[in-house]
């Protein structure tokens, strides 16, 4: 279970990147925050977030429209 889930369901790029940015201070150290979304660009965002923030995507799913990322504070 991740630390942190961020709902960002039914919002367009940059939104969900802004609330996972947002909810990533409130993840510990080697802590994960799930972001569930709908946006289908969001896979590339998270992809780009991940390599600027130098934090770990790890796990990306999709289940009926609903985008689902599992990312890893690694600071």
């Amino acid at each position: 279970m991740a630390d942190v889930t961020v709902d960002a369901k039914g919002l367009n790029c940059p939104l969900p990147i802004l609330r996972a940015k947002k909810a990533l201070k409130d993840v510990p150290a080697g802590g994960t925050m799930e972001v569930l979304a709908t946006d289908p660009g969001s896979a590339a965002d998270f992809e780009a977030f991940c390599r600027t923030t130098g934090n770990t995507l790890v796990e990306n799913s999709v289940d009926d429209g609903v985008y689902r990322y599992l990312i890893k504070n690694t600071a």
